[in-house]
């Protein structure tokens, strides 16, 4: 009963820190979320109880101190383990938007201190200063209740048969009950207000669930059979086939065949950054560039994090909602890549970034990539690395730039891959924008803008320029504005190219796609075979065309006249935008399911 109560004490507190974002009316939702996450916090306290019930059947039989270190130690470790996860639950859902899962972890025993560059000073101190005072709470509690339990060994028969039965029935707790479903996160979802949802999740169930769901792949999200799995993704292709507005052949994409090309990867940008995307003038160098460059103005992040970002660009990997590709070395050694093709066309192939590249275990992917030349935190001084991200973004640049400048004008073409960190919280940079003054999100913006626009600028001075090509991407869904409760708005991204090798210049593209489809559509403009880039497609070629978006338990497919938003925990839809009649909701629907369970398929044999 403590557990429990425990339990739907933290529901209540988070939903009180959180009601200006969950926002239900009228209150007797909250009570709702309350009564409907109840299941899995008695679940979770099935599971906490379970080893206390065996220890009291333990003093029944002996009175030895052993017995009583053990049960000491054993709270001890479970008020630190509930307070941590209360606590780093509660703080991190402001900036992910979901319960607390595996990745938090995983980006931790990757790298600890870019895990934790996020976090402020006073941050880091109040946060510690919470987990250990709930932690002795917790204790306190647990010790009172345990100095209350007296056995003793007159009853030892007695006691022993009855605590077995009693732990025995622990099991229906732990399960959720009797029926056929054991428990799971869909237990908690009752409302149309996803926020209200996230809520009754309790957060230990939630992070136990996804550390217990990433291996056997090829077990989850289980829609159909692998027939009906084939069927619906070719009914989703046939209701997606569209052409071109401009034919490839009148107008190419590329006066050069074998450019230089320079990938930069914008960390969190998105489309409401840019006027020209119907966002705000903040990203105003970049938006001049999309201008005079290509600009695609229908492009969807496949992902909510880097981890699944830079594959989904570089690999044209579509991102996971429940695993990272990245943490699985053997697996990504498996992964095709951009750069693994433009490598065996005869590429010069680098990789520039301000920060740890051991971080999600990037460098090891990026090894598999191809690249052997990985520029790093290693490569800047101390004092460069004042970010806590690492060398800020104009650093960045200038080791760009100086590799541009030390590449003679007869050399191999080479690919060049960029990766920016400067507009990641805390957006602490070395910029004032006089528009931004109090806005520290939005000056980390303009900085990064400011660096990308004088680096082309440099680029243009170069002997090589007229053979290379920009292009701008971001990593995964844009972190501004912070509350962006439409999925599709918030992964909204831009896709700019740009430079002397462009062919198509000043114009605009609305075909539907993803950061995959860049793969092929650089490959199919160089005469190239992209065959290898499964999920790609060529943006400028005929064919199906739709952007995949994964969130922790969300899959969502875009099209040019339709929307489905599925959560899989809920089993639910949980938005559609439908052109009317919405005809094709269903078989988008099932497209989404089958494009999930083939690509974990895939994943499960890397």
């Amino acid at each position: 009963m403590f557990f429990v109560v425990l339990c739907v004490l933290q529901k209540a507190w988070f939903m009180l820190v959180y009601d200006p974002v969950i926002h239900a009316r009228p209150l007797t939702e909250y009570i709702s979320a309350i009564f409907h996450g109840l299941p899995m916090d008695c679940s979770i306290a099935g599971y906490l109880t379970a080893i206390p019930a065996l220890l009291i059947i333990g003093q029944s039989w002996t009175g030895s101190r052993w017995i009583f270190i053990v049960e000491k130690v054993y709270y001890a470790i479970i008020a630190l383990t509930l307070s941590l996860i209360f606590s780093l639950d509660l703080g991190l859902y402001a900036y992910w938007g979901f319960r607390l899962d595996m990745t938090p972890i995983f980006y931790f025993t990757s790298s600890p201190a870019s895990a934790l560059a996020s976090v402020t000073w006073s941050e880091g101190v109040l946060g510690t200063a919470g987990i250990l005072f709930g932690a002795a709470g917790i204790y306190a509690c647990l010790a009172y209740i345990s100095r209350k339990i007296k056995v003793t060994p007159a009853g030892k028969a007695s006691v022993t048969i009855v605590m077995l039965l009693l732990t025995a029935l622990l099991f229906i707790p732990i399960r959720g009950g009797v029926t056929v479903s054991s428990m799971n996160l869909s237990r908690a979802y009752f409302s149309a207000n996803q926020r209200l949802n996230h809520a009754a999740v309790n957060p230990v169930f939630s992070l136990m669930y996804s550390a217990t769901h990433q291996h056997d792949f090829g077990a989850q999200y289980r829609f159909m059979t692998a027939d009906e799995a084939t069927s619906a993704l070719a009914a989703l292709d046939s209701i997606t086939m569209s052409r071109p507005a401009v034919a490839p052949d009148s107008v190419p994409l590329l006066n050069e065949s074998r450019p230089d090309i320079y990938i930069v990867i914008l960390e969190s940008f998105s489309a409401h950054l840019m006027p020209s995307l119907g966002g705000e003038p903040i990203a105003i160098k970049l938006d001049s560039l999309a201008r005079e460059g290509l600009s695609f103005t229908d492009i969807y992040a496949n992902s909510f994090r880097t981890d699944r970002g830079i594959p989904a660009i570089l690999s044209s990997f579509p991102g996971q909602p429940s695993m990272s590709i990245m943490k699985y070395v053997e697996k990504t050694e498996n992964l095709p890549s951009l750069p693994g093709e433009l490598k065996k066309a005869g590429y010069d192939i680098k990789y520039f970034y301000g920060g740890d590249a051991n971080f999600t275990n990037m460098q090891a992917y990026l090894v598999n990539a191809g690249f052997e030349n990985i520029i790093s935190d290693k490569d800047f001084t101390l004092r460069e690395k004042a970010s806590k991200w690492g060398a800020h973004d104009n650093l960045l640049f200038d080791k760009v730039i100086a590799d541009v400048k030390a590449t003679p004008a007869d050399a191999a073409p080479k690919l060049r891959v960029i990766q920016t960190s400067s507009s990641h919280e805390p957006f602490d940079v070395p910029y004032h924008s006089p528009r931004f003054s109090a806005e520290p999100e939005k000056n980390a913006f303009a900085f990064t803008d400011s660096c990308l626009f004088a680096f082309t600028d440099i680029l243009r001075q170069s002997p090589r320029y007229d053979k290379s090509l920009i292009i701008f991407v971001p990593d995964h869904q844009g972190c501004f504005p912070a509350q962006i409760d439409d999925v599709v708005k918030r992964h909204h991204i831009p896709l700019v190219m740009t430079g002397g090798a462009l062919n198509r210049k000043a114009s605009t593209d609305a075909t539907i796609g993803s950061q995959i489809d860049l793969g092929a559509t650089l490959l199919t403009a160089m005469g190239l075979d992209g065959g290898a880039l499964t999920y790609s497609k060529d943006l400028l070629g005929s064919g199906p065309h739709y952007a995949v978006i994964s969130d922790p338990a969300i899959i969502s497919i875009v099209t040019q006249s339709d929307t489905i938003v599925y959560n899989c925990d809920a089993n639910q839809v949980i938005d559609k935008k439908l052109a009317i009649g919405g005809e094709q909701s269903e078989t988008i629907l099932q497209g989404a399911k089958a494009f999930l369970q083939t690509l974990y398929d895939r994943i499960e044999n890397l």
